[in-house]
């Protein structure tokens, strides 16, 4: 069996992280700046965003507006929000990066591998054959082909239509 290793996480996963009186996320969906925070589409109860500590390149954060710690928070219509944007993004992936194959997974709890336990999000990590080399295990450096802000200004151009 392959295994999706990402070594170099577990310094943000184990650092202190600074105590604020609202999460990245709800700063997040509050501002209006989507370029420098990486936001990809916003919709009626749920947005996304590029993953700044990605496992790969094209790494979708989707989450709801409301900050909630798992699915319960959600009412039946921004649940469904959710997932919808999810497979819009997902498709906006797939024409602008033609990836082999997607992981979708969703965190929940600290103990679960969530880096922001307090807020739901959905995580859409592209995979192409092949996409695991020697840089994460040997470097500790994950090798990213394209900027951030380029893989952004794609994405938010394909889902703008």
């Amino acid at each position: 069996m392959d295994s999706l290793s990402a070594p170099w996480r577990i310094e943000y996963i184990l650092a202190t992280k600074p105590e604020m009186k609202e999460g990245l996320f709800a700063r997040i969906a509050q501002s209006s700046d989507d370029v420098a925070n990486l936001v990809v589409a916003r919709d009626r109860s749920c947005f996304a965003l590029l993953n700044r500590y990605p496992y790969n390149g094209g790494h979708l954060l989707v989450l709801p507006y409301k900050e909630v710690a798992d699915m319960n928070g959600l009412t039946d219509d921004e649940l469904a929000d959710l997932w919808r944007l999810a497979r819009r993004c997902t498709n906006a992936l797939t024409a602008v990066m033609k990836p082999h194959g997607f992981n979708l997974g969703i965190n929940l709890g600290n103990v679960a591998g969530a880096g922001i336990a307090g807020h739901l999000h959905i995580h859409i990590v592209p995979r192409w054959n092949g996409d695991t080399n020697f840089m994460p295990v040997i470097a500790h450096t994950g090798v990213l082909p394209e900027a951030l802000v380029e893989v952004a200004a794609k994405l938010r151009a394909e889902l703008a239509k």
